[in-house]
């Protein structure tokens, strides 16, 4: 799952940061500390934005919304939880990852319990019409199922760099374009926009999702920060989009020479400047930031229309942003 460091309207991610300390700073249970442990670590709360932002941006009013808003984190941060396991990764934002702090066991657990908090926060939208609160729930809970598909999907890929560009956009558009989906949508529900609002949202969100999960695939190679380990990709044996793009128009030297970085016979480091040489000279680089700008584009472009002109710019600065990071 990709990260958020970066991004965000300062103004809503201060506010929900402030709430999230207030509820999780000091906590004595055990599960409640785990937890905390996962939500404090520095993040802009990008989800949560959207959500607001997306309320907002379809006529309605955030202001009932922030609990909603903290749902969103809760998913999007468990699902983080369960991906470092899953890539045993050490690290996220910059601290250890839960299951290093704590152990595999307590790392899953906790990642099953900000889940089930998420349908807790939700339930304290209490101004918001019931009706519109259930649809929220399914509108987020179908977005985690999705995020869950892309995850199997891309372990189907592992090491496999035969696979379509294609198939992988179709991957990034669920694992990572499931969640902002959900939190754009949910918003605009929660929001009692329109059907038509509620759908331009939710097309620039999928638009949103993809251009940003391409250029989280760049990060590692262009010498910036993520926050987690650089050579994560290759040593999960991941045929990211640049690594699919180069090994595409790569002649048969130069296959061979991907095949080997994304082997698992190489050390880490190694392999990761192996590949980090290969998608220089292949021009990977430079293609795949130039589709992460088209689906940017897309996304700026969905918004057209749409009433709450303030929240609209707000959220074309976070597609603008998503391309334009360091983490």
């Amino acid at each position: 799952m990709t990260d958020d460091t970066g991004i965000g309207s300062p103004e809503w991610a201060e506010q929900l940061s402030r709430e999230m300390r207030k509820r999780w700073s000091a906590v004595a249970d055990r599960t409640e500390q785990m937890a905390g442990h996962a939500l404090l670590a520095p993040g802009k709360m990008l989800r949560p934005v959207l959500l607001l932002n997306s309320a907002e941006a379809t006529g309605g009013d955030s202001a009932q919304l922030l609990p909603a808003a903290l749902a969103v984190e809760y998913l999007h941060v468990a699902t983080l939880v369960h991906d470092d396991i899953i890539d045993d990764d050490r690290l996220r934002r910059g601290r250890p990852t839960v299951h290093a702090e704590y152990g595999m066991a307590d790392a899953l657990v906790t990642g099953d319990f900000l889940i089930l908090n998420m349908v807790t926060s939700l339930s304290e939208c209490t101004a918001v019409p019931s009706a519109a609160v259930l649809e929220a729930a399914r509108v987020l809970a179908g977005a985690g199922s999705d995020v869950c598909r892309g995850q199997v999907r891309e372990a189907e890929m592992a090491g496999d760099l035969s696979c379509p560009v294609s198939d992988y956009q179709e991957m990034a558009a669920l694992k990572t374009g499931a969640l902002f989906r959900g939190a754009c949508r949910a918003g605009a529900v929660l929001a009692g926009a329109t059907g038509e609002h509620a759908d331009a949202v939710t097309r620039y969100a999928e638009h949103l999702g993809v251009g940003f999960q391409i250029f989280d695939d760049l990060l590692p190679y262009l010498g910036d920060s993520t926050g987690k380990p650089a050579t994560s990709d290759v040593a999960n044996l991941r045929p990211t989009h640049p690594v699919l793009v180069g090994h595409e128009v790569a002649d048969e030297r130069g296959r061979k020479r991907f095949a080997e970085a994304l082997s698992g016979r190489l050390p880490a480091e190694e392999s990761h400047a192996l590949m980090r040489e290969l998608l220089i000279t292949t021009g990977a680089l430079e293609r795949s930031r130039q589709r992460a700008a088209e689906e940017i584009a897309a996304a700026r472009d969905s918004l057209d229309g749409l009433p709450g002109a303030v929240a609209v710019e707000q959220m074309r600065a976070i597609a603008d942003l998503a391309i334009d990071r360091s983490r």
